[in-house]
């Protein structure tokens, strides 16, 4: 019986450790932003058009092929961002987001390779190989740093795994700040992290501008990859809209 018992509790965690990390398919409930097609780049997303806005519709990401598995892939060096210019080429989903729970594939090609996941296009997930700081590799940027050893490396995908609560207001004035819980390649590396501005400026994001960033509004906002002009590659992200009625991102 005890045998039993502890088969079951094996079991149980292999299906839920199975719902995190690289190749994780979208459950039925969840919606697909990209598959790889670029039909569904066009139809789901746009280019951010913030102060530092510099690129020209069609959006100039390339789809290119899996470098590891079949496939393809889209590529976030838009000539545009040449030369690490974040918000002139960036790309954001049309549809706006409050809290959810996101999957995002990411392959960086060379050493130093640099782009970034934008939630609500505000709250960067940083994207930087090399980096182990607290504006590097799968940080919650300038809030707090992650374990580099959680990284595959470059030429390998990597996936994070992310469950997000949006800021909540009362009367118009902020009552909760963000919270996210983060899984990178299968591990926790954050949990309940409470995000305290938009970092980076007004070229950054929403509301980047608004009080040097801690002027966050309640808006929900878009899903936003980050071009710099690196050739970093994303496959298979997904979304799942969510209602966290309490401050609890964990899962």
């Amino acid at each position: 019986m005890k045998q039993l018992m502890i088969l079951h509790l094996c079991l149980l965690h292999l299906l839920a450790s199975a719902q995190v990390g690289v190749g994780v398919i979208a459950p039925q409930d969840a919606k697909v932003l990209f598959n790889g097609r670029a039909e569904m780049l066009h139809e789901l997303w746009q280019y951010w058009e913030g102060p530092r806005f510099a690129a020209e519709m069609p959006i100039k990401w390339e789809i290119v092929n899996d470098p590891v598995d079949r496939g393809t892939a889209m590529s976030s060096n838009d000539p545009a961002a040449a030369g690490g210019l974040y918000g002139a080429a960036d790309i954001v989903t049309k549809e706006a987001f409050t809290d959810f729970r996101l999957h995002v594939e990411f392959y960086i090609k060379h050493p130093g390779g640099n782009s970034g996941v934008y939630l609500q296009n505000r709250y960067e997930i940083q994207v930087l190989d090399g980096d182990s700081t607290t504006h590097g590799m799968a940080a919650v940027i300038n809030e707090k740093a992650a374990p580099y050893s959680a990284y595959n490396g470059t030429g390998a995908w990597n996936a994070y795994d992310i469950q997000f609560r949006a800021a909540r207001f009362a009367d118009g004035k902020l009552t909760e700040k963000p919270l996210v819980t983060i899984y990178f390649n299968g591990r926790k590396i954050h949990e309940n992290v409470r995000i305290n501005k938009v970092w980076g400026g007004p070229n950054s994001g929403m509301d980047g501008g608004n009080d040097e960033g801690r002027g966050i509004t309640d808006r929900p906002g878009g899903i936003k990859l980050q071009a710099e002009g690196h050739e970093v590659l994303y496959r298979n992200v997904w979304i799942k809209p969510l209602q966290l009625t309490k401050p609890d991102t964990d899962f």
